[in-house]
């Protein structure tokens, strides 16, 4: 299997379990969608466009509620503080 069939397959298993749990398609495509975009920040190394501090590193490496309230706190301050190209991802 390709790495980006991996992925998908990934993904697609994440939106059934979130689909189960109630959560509407377009809120889980909306939320897959910020994610996506900081992990391909990172992984194509254009990180730079997104503010220290915000980025898929600084996301990861927390856990439980306190990465929720990273979340949130991050999807606020990417879309009202950043530059233009991001705030477009995250408004």
């Amino acid at each position: 299997m390709s790495a980006t069939t991996d992925i998908v397959q990934k993904l697609w298993n994440l939106c059934h379990i979130l689909r189960d749990d109630g959560i509407t398609y377009l809120a889980y495509v909306t939320e897959l969608t910020y994610l996506l975009f900081l992990k391909m920040a990172q992984e194509t190394g254009t990180e730079t466009q997104i503010p220290e501090g915000y980025r898929w590193g600084d996301l990861v490496s927390r856990d439980g509620i306190e990465q929720m309230n990273f979340y949130r706190a991050a999807l606020l301050e990417l879309g009202t503080n950043s530059s233009p190209r991001v705030q477009g991802n995250f408004c």
